[in-house]
């Protein structure tokens, strides 16, 4: 028995403005997150993005490749209803952030992240206000509480669209700090799966890399550079 799959049904996908944002309709038939919530976006641009997906599906329709509408789904259906506990679970990663954490040795591997971390560790404490504390190993190290207490306000001022861009610029790295520094013009996404990946090309270097790490590696680049995107699309027009 052959797996059901939704097929298009529509002829064109088209942005409709309404009261509080923008909506998708296919043809005449307003477009829904999944659990039946009307689809509204925050600006034009990311309205316009999303219709785009759903006009570049084929006979059957492919999620895999609609994630601005994926996103969207989410920022709707599960952000918005938690989003306290969504800002407070991104916020908690600043406890154990990846830059935080150094190799000692060999010298090299802790040169590399000196070089690529450093410079983001210190404009946290400038920009940020936000001076974090850092080991080397594997042993937990104390924030400050003020610091920890800043960057939570940091991620709290965000909307959902915000927030969910945010989410995967901050677990897939492991750090907050990167997160920020994507959706603040710092750097960009794939400046930041670059530096989160130190540890890891170095070991490659070392040892090689089988195809599944690659291809998960290269999985977690694209989400890094769709949320970018999101944030991008969320905050203009």
């Amino acid at each position: 028995m052959s797996e059901w799959k939704a097929r298009r049904f529509w002829k064109a996908a088209s942005v409709r403005p309404a009261d509080k944002g923008f909506g998708i309709a296919l043809d005449d038939r307003p477009l829904r997150t999944p659990g039946k919530l009307p689809l509204l976006l925050p600006t034009a641009a990311l309205a316009a993005a999303v219709a785009a997906e759903w006009d570049a599906q084929a006979d059957v329709i492919d999620p895999n490749t609609m994630p601005l509408t994926r996103a969207a789904n989410s920022a709707i259906e599960k952000v918005t209803p938690q989003f306290a506990d969504v800002a407070g679970m991104l916020a908690d990663y600043s406890g154990t952030d990846l830059l935080s954490y150094r190799a000692d040795q060999p010298a090299e591997l802790a040169r590399r992240q000196a070089e690529g971390w450093d410079p983001l560790v210190d404009w946290a404490a400038t920009d940020l206000r936000a001076p974090l504390r850092i080991t080397h190993g594997v042993i937990p190290i104390a924030q400050d509480p003020e610091a920890l207490t800043r960057l939570h306000g940091h991620v709290a001022v965000l909307d959902a669209f915000g927030l969910t861009a945010l989410h995967d610029l901050v677990t897939l790295p492991g750090s907050l700090v990167l997160g920020l520094a994507v959706i603040r013009g710092r750097i960009d996404a794939d400046t930041a799966f670059r530096l989160s990946r130190i540890d890891e090309d170095f070991q490659a270097e070392q040892w090689g890399q089988d195809d599944e790490a690659r291809l998960a590696a290269e999985s977690r680049r694209a989400a890094m550079l769709d949320a970018e995107r999101l944030w991008r699309l969320s905050r203009t027009g």
